[in-house]
C-alpha cells in the first residue's frame, strides 16, 4: 500500500495521525537520533523532513538516521527543489495555493519534475495554505506572500475548496515554524467540512490540548515541530493526545 492510500485509509476510519516536523539544520545527528527512538516508541505515524533553509547539508544524513532508528515512512517537507534526497519514501508536492507567487505556485516544480520522475519517491501533491498566525514567519519571508488572515474563514474555505478541485490530494492548513497563535479551530472546522480530501494542520500546536483540539476539530495529520526539539519526550505525550482524539459525532 502506498503512503497516501495509507493515509486515506486512515482518514476514512477516522484514525487521527501524527507527523513529528524534522529540520535537519537545526538538531545535530545524535538529537535526531533520539528523535527517532522516541518517534518509534511513540507510535508515530510519519517523519517530515525540511526547513525554510537547509545550509548544513545535512539531509540525506538526517534520513539515514531516522530509518536506521525506526521504521516510520520519510515524507520530504522542502522548503525548496533543492531539498531532494533518494533516500525519503516520498514527497509532499507543495503548491503555496494562498499566495500569488507563480515560483511556488508552479514554478519551482517545473524544475523539480524531471527528477521527481526518475527517483523512487512517492509524489503526494498538496495545497500548501499559510494562515497569519500572530508572526511573521520563515516560510512567509522566503515565499514572498502574505497568509491568509486568521479570521477571513471564507477565502480560507474557498481556497481549499479550490485546491482539492484542482486535484491535490491533501490540503496543509499552515502556522509556521516558531508561529505565536495556531491556526483556529474554526477554521479547522469549516475548511474540513467543505473537503473530502485529507486535512493536515501545523503550527503553533506545543502542546498535547492544542493538537488534540485541531484533531477533534477536524484535521486528519498533526504536524508538530518546534514542540519537540528541546524535549524529544514530549512526542508520546502529543501522539497519545492525537491518537485518543474522539471523533466528531
Amino acid at each position: 500500500m502506498s503512503i497516501y492510500q495509507d493515509i486515506l485509509s486512515r482518514t476514512e476510519l477516522g484514525r487521527k495521525q501524527l507527523a513529528v516536523l524534522v529540520d535537519p539544520d537545526k538538531l545535530l545527528n545524535i538529537e535526531v537520533e533520539s528523535i527517532a527512538i522516541n518517534a518509534a516508541k511513540s507510535g508515530v505515524d510519519y517523519f517530515f523532513v525540511g526547513g525554510s533553509l537547509l545550509v548544513n547539508n545535512e539531509l540525506d544524513q538526517c534520513i539515514k538516521t531516522m530509518k536506521a532508528n525506526s521504521e516510520i515512512p520519510v515524507i520530504l517537507f522542502p522548503g525548496n527543489n533543492m531539498q531532494l534526497s533518494w533516500k525519503a519514501d516520498a514527497i509532499l508536492f507543495l503548491s503555496l495555493i494562498s499566495g500569488r507567487n507563480a515560483e511556488m505556485l508552479i514554478g519551482r516544480h517545473v524544475i523539480a519534475a524531471p527528477y521527481l520522475k526518475l527517483s523512487p519517491l512517492e509524489v503526494i501533491s498538496c495545497g500548501y495554505m499559510l494562515i497569519e498566525s500572530g508572526k511573521s514567519t520563515a516560510v512567509q519571508y522566503m515565499s514572498n506572500t502574505m497568509p491568509i488572515p486568521s479570521d477571513k474563514l471564507d477565502i480560507a474555505i474557498c481556497t481549499a475548496m479550490a485546491g482539492e478541485m484542482l486535484g491535490l490530494k491533501m490540503i496543509y492548513l499552515e502556522a509556521g515554524s516558531g508561529a505565536q497563535y495556531s491556526i483556529p479551530i474554526p477554521m479547522i472546522e469549516q475548511v474540513k467540512q467543505n473537503l473530502t480530501i485529507p486535512l493536515i494542520a501545523g503550527g503553533g500546536l506545543r502542546t498535547p490540548e492544542k493538537a488534540s483540539e485541531a484533531a477533534v476539530a477536524g484535521a486528519d495529520i498533526i504536524v508538530i515541530g518546534n514542540a519537540f526539539e528541546k524535549n524529544s519526550g514530549l512526542i508520546c505525550e502529543m501522539a497519545d493526545a492525537v491518537h485518543k482524539a474522539p471523533k466528531i459525532i
